[in-house]
């Protein structure tokens, strides 16, 4: 227990996979899927404490509390959930980060003209 009032002080990193289509012309009719995951880097005793019981450890069971992972993820796909179980527990992002691809999608059954985009993001969560 480092932090302010007794808490552990540490980082939490949030990730997710996104894509969307994206037609002719860049059209105002986006295709934006939703978010499959949200996996979910840090020390374990830190990822417990903040997601509980909606953190599935499953990818990495039986991990030592005081030991960093990067094969949990949230049982829930909705970032602003996650974000404010960070708030509440204390934790103010510290850096984000983002990088996108992109391709033609002819070959998945679409207009020749629609590109499909893809990105990873990452969110930093600090707590001192």
């Amino acid at each position: 227990l480092d932090g302010a009032g007794g808490r552990r002080s540490g980082y939490i990193t949030i990730g997710y996979r996104g894509s969307y289509t994206i037609g002719r012309e860049a059209q105002a009719d986006a295709k934006f899927r939703r978010v499959a995951r949200i996996t979910v880097c840090g020390k374990t005793a830190l990822a417990k404490e903040v997601f509980g019981e909606t953190l599935n450890e499953s990818r990495d069971p039986d991990r030592p509390p005081e030991r960093y992972t990067a094969r949990y993820y949230l049982k829930f796909n909705f970032l602003e959930q996650a974000f404010d179980r960070l708030s509440e527990a204390g934790f103010r992002m510290a850096a984000c980060s983002s990088t996108g691809t992109c391709a033609f999608a002819p070959e998945q059954g679409g207009p020749a003209d629609d590109k499909i985009w893809t990105s990873y993001t990452e969110y930093v969560f600090c707590r001192d």
